[in-house]
Formats: structure tokens, sequence, C-alpha cells
């Protein structure tokens, strides 16, 4: 049994060792060589350019020949679009969804701050837009991206108030386009076309949302899915189609699904732009990677069934276009068609779906098991205090009650084993020269004292799943963003804007600034060192390690995680922080149960000038 426990102990401390080393002389280095090359790389495009006369920009890169956001937005006339939750327009030139804002959300904390862009004009660089239209070989004058189409002067797209647009191809083709909006952020985009001519046509309604080329931090977090997602297939077999941006580009930059019904789109970490088809319809979806003119296009497309448009005939296409943030509760809305969701247990059926399984455009993960009902719990909680970081703060209480039994079955264990210690040393070096004989007085001791070595472990591995799913959900949904706790806490998404080593703000010096350690230490600040002191308080409430190695080990994890952890959300470092807190009190309550020496009770004896006594 000690050996299963020392080999258990053994494991989790090689598993953080080579995550760390594998950062530390991995990834590290790798990192620093990608960056070389890319410095090398950099010098020699400055070279052709200058030799080719390209002007450069402002980081010395050739100049791409790029407009401005404003400037490619006014290359099109336009259609005002002016929502509760959205601002922008529509290009009347292509007859695209290219110009769009999210009211409700800004792009920092600050008073001023701009709401954030979703869509941007193709000509400006990472455009991001949807399109519309029909496809069919060899017909002439069908409307694409040059085509400039008609609307009446005025209109303005709000909810419940449309705007129509038309196009004649001047061949016996007539065009009309109706685009209607919610006070959210469903779009609904309605095609028609109208045979004039004397000749039949066949034609296939088509929609596709496009980004041509990315930011640098996007698809880089290796917790949240960012790139092209859908939910597609037929009936039973519909199901989750992920593809990452950078594995999308290098692994299967075309890929293709059959699909009746379903939606795809392209997902960022809060933000998705998502085409949903008429459910009954039979499509084929595309998720493509092109490079056109040095760019990566990342497109998303579906293509209807071919249709006839006999002469005097008119064939009509609806489309729905979601644009929006990720919000938990709206995906459900619009996945149940606006009615009310079906109860939690039910939430794995898809039969009451209009949309289906909208919600998995968050990222759920594979233990959406617990992420999920997690997410439900801590979304009541916020409703009842008001503030996000309090929420987290009672899911933890909850989490913590539900696995109580088996981690009061672990806190005994360790307690009992923290006791009976100093016999164990005694045991090890009376028979240090007898293995079989000090395993033997080894277990007699441990069953004389009713002790299960194992479990002080096994309990504490079954709850890492349920801790994780905890971390995957503050990490992924939208409701941490820009929610403010207490004191300078007013982004739980972002780091703890403090650090010690600028006083926590009262030097004017950014710690951030300096070279290769900046980023370690520019945010050490309240609650990261709270982390670091609750965690080093919970390790040396444990048992002694079982040799002076691991021992030595086990002390250094309190300050590597404590700078490790400090470029976190500082929600997460709260709730990693709390769940401590409340791991101590528990562990606490256990040790004095059994009269165990711990370190609660030498801090408040040696701060009342007396000797520590826990056995009385």
């Amino acid at each position: 049994m000690q050996n299963d426990n020392k080999n258990t102990l053994m494991f989790i401390v090689s598993a953080f060792a080579i995550l760390i080393g594998y950062q530390f002389f991995i990834l590290g280095p790798q990192q620093k060589k990608a960056e070389a090359e890319a410095r090398a790389k950099k010098a020699a495009q400055q070279q052709v350019a200058t030799q080719a006369g390209v002007p450069l920009d402002a980081n010395g890169n050739p100049a791409p020949l790029r407009l401005s956001r404003d400037a490619a937005k006014a290359q099109s006339p336009r259609v005002v679009v002016d929502t509760p939750a959205l601002s922008g327009s529509i290009a009347l030139k292509g007859g695209r969804i290219d110009d769009l804002f999210l009211r409700k959300y800004a792009e920092t904390t600050a008073k001023n701050s701009p709401p954030v862009e979703l869509f941007r004009p193709e000509g400006a660089e990472h455009a991001w837009f949807a399109d519309f239209g029909w496809a069919g070989a060899n017909l002439p004058g069908l409307p694409d991206s040059r085509t400039v189409w008609t609307a009446a002067p005025g209109q303005v797209l709000r909810p419940n108030s449309p705007v129509t647009l038309t196009y004649d191809n001047g061949m016996g083709l007539t065009f009309t386009r109706v685009i209607a909006v919610d006070d959210q952020a469903m779009f609904s985009v309605t095609d028609s076309v109208k045979n004039n001519g004397t000749a039949a046509f066949q034609l296939a309604p088509y929609a596709t949302v496009q980004r041509q080329g990315i930011t640098d931090h996007l698809g880089k977090n290796q917790i949240v899915h960012e790139g092209a997602i859908g939910v597609l297939g037929s009936g039973k077999d519909q199901k989750l189609e992920l593809a990452k941006y950078q594995k999308w580009k290098k692994d299967k930059p075309l890929q293709t699904f059959d699909s009746v019904g379903g939606w795809a789109g392209v997902t960022d970490k809060y933000w998705l732009a998502a085409l949903i088809p008429g459910q009954n319809e039979a499509i084929k979806a595309q998720y493509r990677v092109t490079n056109v003119g040095g760019v990566d296009v990342y497109d998303v497309n579906f293509v209807g069934p071919t249709q006839a448009l006999n002469p005097g005939a008119t064939l009509t296409q609806t489309t729905r276009l979601f644009a929006g943030a990720k919000t938990v509760p709206l995906l459900r809305k619009y996945q149940y068609g606006g009615a009310k969701p079906p109860a939690w247990w039910e939430f794995w059926s898809n039969a009451k779906a209009e949309i289906p399984r909208f919600d998995w455009a968050v990222d759920w993960g594979m233990f959406s098991m617990f992420t999920r009902p997690i997410f439900n719990v801590l979304e009541i909680f916020y409703k009842l205090v008001g503030n996000f970081g309090l929420a987290i703060m009672l899911l933890t209480v909850v989490l913590k009650l539900v696995l109580y039994p088996m981690a009061d079955k672990s806190y005994e264990s360790m307690a009992k084993m923290k006791k009976i210690a100093p016999e164990v040393e005694k045991l090890k070096v009376k028979h240090k020269d007898d293995p079989a004989k000090q395993q033997q007085e080894m277990m007699a001791l441990y069953q004389k004292e009713k002790i299960n070595p194992m479990m002080g472990c096994l309990p504490m591995l079954i709850q890492i799943p349920v801790f994780y799913s905890l971390y995957k959900v503050l990490t992924v949904t939208i409701e941490m963003r820009h929610a403010p706790f207490f004191g300078w806490i007013q982004d739980l998404s972002a780091p703890d804007p403090t650090t010690v080593f600028n006083l926590f703000g009262l030097i004017p010096w950014d710690p951030g600034s300096l070279p290769l350690i900046g980023a370690m230490i520019a945010h050490l600040g309240v609650w990261p060192l709270l982390y670091g002191i609750t965690m080093w308080l919970t390790t040396a409430m444990n048992p002694p390690a079982g040799d002076p190695m691991q021992q030595r080990i086990f002390q250094l994890f309190p300050i590597i995680f404590t700078f490790t952890l400090s470029g976190f959300a500082v929600g997460l470092v709260i709730y990693w922080c709390w769940s401590n807190v409340l791991t101590i009190v528990q562990q606490y309550v256990m040790m004095r149960r059994y009269k165990v020496e711990n370190p609660i009770d030498r801090i408040i004896a040696r701060l009342q000038g007396k000797p520590a006594n826990v056995t009385t």
C-alpha cells in the first residue's frame, strides 16, 4: 500500500515536472528558434521589398495593398443596420452583410471603449463577412461580389423593419433579396429569383461566411476552440464538426459534409457567425482554406440542391445568419425557436430543437457531462447575487459539498497518515536494510490504525475532472468577460492588474517591460500571492512525502504555481484561492478531530507566544 501511495504521488509530481520541463526546455527553445526564423524572414522580405521599391509599414514589413476599414466601407453604397444589439451596414455592392458592431460588448473596460467589431468589409485587413446568392453553370448575369443592388432610399434595417434589395440582370432574370433582423443577433435572408425569359435554368442557392486572414492570437488557445464549427449530418447522425484554424489550414484545408439542415460557421472564443439553412433542406457544406494574394481565406459555406427555374417561375430560398456573442441563454433561445428550453435533464435530447445543438457553439469540451450542469448552476447563482465573482465562490462551495464524502475520506486518511508519520520514519530507520520487513511492519501499523493509504489520493484524483470542468466553464463562457468583482478587479477574465514588484501600483513602473522575466512578474498581484499562501498552507497540512527529494519538490510547488498562474484570468485565480481556503478549513477540522499537529495551530501559538499543543 505504501508503494501504491508513493507511486501515485510520484505520478502527480512527475506529470507536473514533465509539464513544466516541457514548457521551459522544449516549447521555450522552439519559440526562440521560431522568433529567430521570423526575424530572418522579415529581414529578407525587407531587402526584397526595398529592391523592388515596395513601401514598408511601421513594423518594417512590406506594406500590403489593403484599405483602412473606413476606406473599404466606402467602396460601396450602403443600407444602415440599427438594432438594440447591432450597428453597422449592408453593402449594396454584393448585397453582403459585412459591417457589424456588437453594441452590448465593449473592446475594453474603459468608459469610452468602442463596441466589439464583428464583421468588416472586404479590402480591409482581416475582413470578415457573410455572403448569399445563387450558383449555376453557364448562366449569364448572376449577381456576384461586384454586383450593385438597388435599395429604396432611406431604408434602415431594424427589428420588424426589413430591407429589400433588387437586381435585374437585363437577361431575363430579376433578383430580390429581403433581409430581416431581430432585436438580438439573428438575420433572415430571403433570396428570390424570377425568370422573365423563355429559357429554363438550373440554379442552386449558396451562403458563405468568410474570413480573409486572422489576427496572430486566434487559434492559439488550447482550451478554447476557434475556427470552423458546425453541427452537420442527417438525423441521429448529426455531429459536431470542428476545424481549428491552424490544423484546418495545415491538415485539412478542404472538408466536405453532406447534411440535412444543421448549421455551420466560424467562431472565436466569444463570437460566432453561423449559417443556418432550412432544417429539411439537403445541403453540401464545406470548410475551406485557400491562399489568395498571400492571405489565408477561411471559408465555411453550403450549397443547396439544384432546382429548375422555368419561364415565368420564381425560386425562393431563406437562410438565417447568427452574428453575435455566444451567450448560452441566447443560443438556447434560438435552439428551441424562442420556446421555453427543456428541463436541464433533457438538454441531451435534440428532439425539441429548431436549430440542432446550437448551444454546442460554446466549447463545452470532452467533459460536457460536467461543464454544462456546472454552468447552469453558476448561471443561477449569478442571477441571485449579481456578481460573477461571488457566483464563482458559491459554486465552489456547492462543488465542495457535493464532493465532501470523497474529500472527507481523503483528508481523514491524510490526517491519520500525518499522525503516524514519526512512527513510520522510525520503522524506515529500524529496517532500512530489510525492505520486506519494513513493508510488513508498516502494513501492520496501517492495519492497527485503520488506515488505507490509497484513500489519501484516490478521492482527490476522482475530483480532478470536476474541477477541470469548472476551469473550462470559466474559460470558454462569455459571462466572466469584463465582469467586475470588488476593488481593483474590474475584469475577471483578465489577469490581476497589480504586481508586488511596483508595490501594487504605487511606483510608476511596469515590470512587464523587463525582458525575459517581465511576463512572469507583471501580474504577481494580491490574488496570485493569496493563492500562493493558501497553496503553501495546503501543502504543509498534507503528510510529508516519502523521501527528501519529494519533499523539496512539493515545497517548490507553491512558488512555481504562484508565478505560473499569475498570468491567468483573475477569476480563475480567485476560484483556485477560494477552493484552497475551503480545503484548508476541511483539513484543519479533520486534523483537530484526530489531534494531529498542524501548521495553523503552530502559527496561532507562535502569535500568542505559546508552544503549539493540538493534543488537548
